[in-house]
């Protein structure tokens, strides 16, 4: 499977810029000058008219260069003022640039994020997708008494024979030959009598463990009252072969082998571990409780009489009265349907 994927970009800039402040204070002729010295009496009564006349053109000329010079000061402050106003302008419509850049910048970032989000979630969808599509491939057989032999041929030793509309698992092929498994160990089925079906997978892989436990036990004999692998807690009997089973002892030796829960050691104790489950809800593993002719008409647990393990697509494995097999429910078995429960 693929993971989800997260992108965290952060961008930052700031801008500091500073101007230098100016004195646009106007100077007087005082501030300028320093102090008007103090003038002798006789000097000025010694001046003639003419002599005061020029005074007072000197004078008014004074009046007006520092006259000038104040505007001068005045301009020269009013033209700092102005480029400090058009520096600072400057300076924000820069920063605002900045900022609205950085804004769009960080848009497209989590725009990109989202993007990358979507698509990542996609991709587990598929991949999640693929996982839950996963099938299991069986060996149907199609003709009536088909021969399960030790090789890919004729000229191999028959180990069995087959019924119609028995599954077995598909190992692959080879010629025109299914490779599968029989009593725990490898066997051959003509092709020509045989066909492939496909049931879902369970995604729980301990389920799928539990069922390949079982796929290897097709073809074990029935035996009522076979020796049980465990006393239930755990604890191995003595006695114990993987050649015989009744239909709980072989729930029970699977599911320990496959997933290692420990079922009781009959079906009127097992029905009571787990989780109900609804006839409509169920799944692939589930164990399948029903009476039987000999206890149809008891009562309370005592119509209780036989269990499998469903497989999906109305197809059970269990062993009854002959030998361990996969085979679809039948109307009668359905009929005997009492209960399912869920140990995984």
């Amino acid at each position: 499977m693929k993971g989800k994927i997260l992108i965290s970009v952060a961008l930052a800039a700031a801008v500091i810029l500073g101007g230098c402040a100016s004195d646009n204070g106007v100077h007087t002729a005082t501030e300028v000058y320093g102090e008007i010295p103090d003038v002798q009496t006789n000097e000025i009564e010694e001046n003639t008219a003419e002599q005061e006349t020029s005074d007072s053109t000197e004078e008014q000329g004074d009046i007006q260069t520092e006259n000038n010079k104040t505007e001068n000061n005045q301009t020269e402050n009013q033209e700092e003022d102005n480029a400090e106003n058009s520096q600072t302008e400057q300076q924000e419509q820069l920063q605002s640039n900045e900022e609205q850049q950085e804004t769009g910048e960080t848009a497209q970032t989590e725009g990109n994020e989202d993007e990358i989000t979507e698509e990542t979630e996609e991709e587990e969808a598929e991949e999640n997708d693929g996982a839950a599509a996963a099938y299991s491939a069986y060996i149907k057989v199609t003709g009536t008494g088909v021969n399960i032999r030790a090789g890919a041929g004729t000229s191999y030793a028959s180990l069995g024979a087959a019924e119609q509309n028995t599954l077995y698992a598909c190992l692959g092929q080879s010629g025109g030959w299914y490779k599968t498994l029989y009593c725990s160990q490898t066997a051959y089925i003509s092709a020509a009598y045989c066909e492939i079906v496909e049931i879902e997978q369970s995604a729980d892989e301990l389920v799928e463990n539990v069922i390949a436990e079982g796929l290897k036990l097709l073809g074990v004999k029935y035996v009522y009252g076979a020796v049980r692998y465990h006393d239930g807690t755990g604890k191995l009997y003595s006695g114990f072969t993987d050649t015989q089973f009744d239909c709980s002892s072989l729930t029970q030796y699977i599911f320990y082998k496959g997933a290692g829960v420990l079922l009781q050691v009959n079906t009127r104790t097992q029905i009571y571990q787990g989780e109900h489950v609804e006839k409509s809800d169920l799944q692939r593993g589930d164990l399948m409780f029903f009476t039987n002719d000999s206890r149809y008409y008891n009562t309370g647990i005592e119509r209780v009489g036989h269990v499998a393990v469903y497989l999906g697509d109305n197809y059970i494995l269990h062993t009854s009265s002959d030998y361990a097999k996969i085979e679809q429910l039948t109307t009668k078995r359905w009929n005997y349907f009492l209960e399912a429960r869920r140990v995984l």
